[in-house]
């Protein structure tokens, strides 16, 4: 799964990563948790990509109410396509979420050690992402959902699942929804995704309210 993760780029730095004709409004954070808003970045009309902020926790938009406790933070990629929540998000709502790190725990004898995975050059990258518009009167809710998969080598010996990170050559390709579901199906392939690395840190960021460089410090 995917419940915690950190965008530390700067606003620049994610603009020209994304192609974004705007500079993004985010919060800066090194503890990003689910059930508040997070950057993500989707497709206009016109081809062009816009960064807004969506609630993290996907409310189907049959949903009877859209404060229900069990919002979707994840959704697996191999029922992607079948599920009520996600099957029409995924052919015509993909997003990508930018992030610069995501968190693990590996079990151990003695507890769990907390992983910080990142590029090497701690740049940003994107989560493989849903997003839908829940509304009933006047209420109007934008959430997201990020999409997991099994762990790729790097993962495995840490955890049995992960987020999906979509190449960078096929941002496009993700966020048109005019392209082909399985063809998008077909991005979400984490074992070709490989500039990453697995870095122990300490338990400080257990704690969702815990916040700054710490979480990622190597111990």
């Amino acid at each position: 799964m995917c419940g915690r993760y950190n965008l530390a780029a700067t606003p620049e730095r994610v603009a020209e990563h994304f192609a974004l004709a705007r500079l993004p409004r985010f919060q800066l954070s090194y503890n990003v948790a689910p059930a508040r808003k997070i950057l993500t970045v989707v497709a206009l009309e016109d081809g062009s990509r816009k960064a807004v902020n969506l609630f993290w926790g996907l409310v189907p938009s049959w949903a009877k109410d859209s404060k229900n406790s069990s919002h979707l933070i994840n959704a697996r990629a191999e029922t992607v396509r079948q599920k009520p929540s996600f099957r029409s998000a995924f052919k015509h709502r993909r997003c990508l979420i930018p992030a610069t790190g995501f968190y693990e725990w590996q079990k151990g004898q003695t507890g769990k050690q907390a992983f910080h995975i990142h590029r090497g050059d701690e740049g940003p990258f994107a989560f493989a992402g849903l997003w839908e518009q829940w509304q009933q009167e006047n209420e109007t809710l934008y959430s997201c959902t990020i999409i997991t998969t099994v762990s790729n080598d790097l993962m495995l010996p840490i955890h049995d699942r992960m987020p999906v990170i979509i190449a960078v050559e096929n941002y496009q390709r993700w966020l048109d929804k005019t392209v082909d579901a399985d063809k998008a199906y077909a991005l979400l392939d984490n074992q070709a995704y490989v500039n990453m690395a697995a870095t122990p840190v300490s338990d400080w960021v257990n704690n969702p309210l815990h916040d700054g460089r710490r979480c990622i410090e190597a111990v």
